[in-house]
């Protein structure tokens, strides 16, 4: 069987996956705060036919060795942290993290997740939430009788009680920023969570030591850009209709070899 029939056959395993890394990013271009993932490909085992060491006919030793590749495989997915687009709402409990930071939410058992998504609520206590009903790390609620909330860039946390001439603050948001956010683990919902190739969190007020500030009433877009995405997805599928022809060719040379004894 010739080498080339398998070696294609990767090629296209290959480019498949990274089209549907592509209609992942694509399917969340507006999905708020995501952030785009490219896959990472490499090279397989190369088989050396015959090395530079050996000897010609003449006593002289090759200048290069004949090495046949194996075919390339994906080996990784990196996650781009670049800043998304903010958006304007005008809701109160809406953040936008301009600059590096993450909010902490605690989930049911009790670990911390991190995201970016600032599309927050109150529930039924006046604690800030999730969408999906996971509590705002620290802690904050919003006494049932305020008015107003305000949220400063730096996170402190306000509001307007009727009676009293001034803002009264109620907490002090905090974000988390890690040395590398590409290796956190996506665990979808727009969350992830800490590994080791992330590192510790550095818990700090925004704005302050490298961590971003708050923008209230508005989020951040996904960063997809939808027409390299799609320059992207049209690359992927002409390298895999090359390596599709390469399989006919191997096969057409397999026949014609098959023939030869007729």
């Amino acid at each position: 069987m010739l080498r080339a029939l398998r070696t294609a056959a990767l090629g296209m395993t290959a480019q498949q996956t990274g089209v549907d890394n592509i209609a992942n990013n694509l399917a969340n271009a507006n999905t708020t705060a995501f952030k785009r993932q490219t896959i990472v490909f490499q090279d397989l085992l190369y088989e050396t036919v015959q090395a530079s060491s050996d000897s010609e006919a003449t006593g002289g030793a090759r200048p290069g060795s004949l090495q046949i590749g194996h075919g390339a495989t994906a080996v990784t997915t990196v996650r781009s942290f670049g800043q998304g687009g903010l958006t304007q709402t005008g809701n109160p409990l809406d953040l936008g993290i301009r600059g590096e930071g993450f909010l902490q939410v605690r989930k049911p058992d009790g670990s911390i997740a991190y995201t970016r998504d600032g599309t927050l609520s109150l529930d039924a206590e006046g604690n800030i939430v999730t969408q999906n009903g996971l509590m705002v790390e620290p802690g904050l609620a919003i006494p049932p009788e305020s008015a107003e909330v305000h949220i400063s860039g730096d996170g402190l946390l306000s509001v307007r009680i009727p009676g009293e001439p001034e803002l009264v603050n109620v907490g002090q948001l905090e974000l988390a920023r890690f040395a590398n956010p590409a290796g956190l683990q996506p665990v979808g919902s727009n969350l992830f969570e800490q590994t080791d190739s992330s590192g510790e969190p550095t818990i700090g007020t925004p704005g302050q030591d490298g961590i971003g500030d708050l923008l209230q009433g508005f989020l951040e877009s996904s960063n997809v850009d939808v027409v390299q995405e799609m320059v992207n997805l049209i690359t992927a599928q002409r390298a895999y209709e090359i390596n599709s022809k390469m399989v006919t060719a191997g096969d057409e040379m397999l026949q014609t070899a098959n023939g030869i004894k007729r």
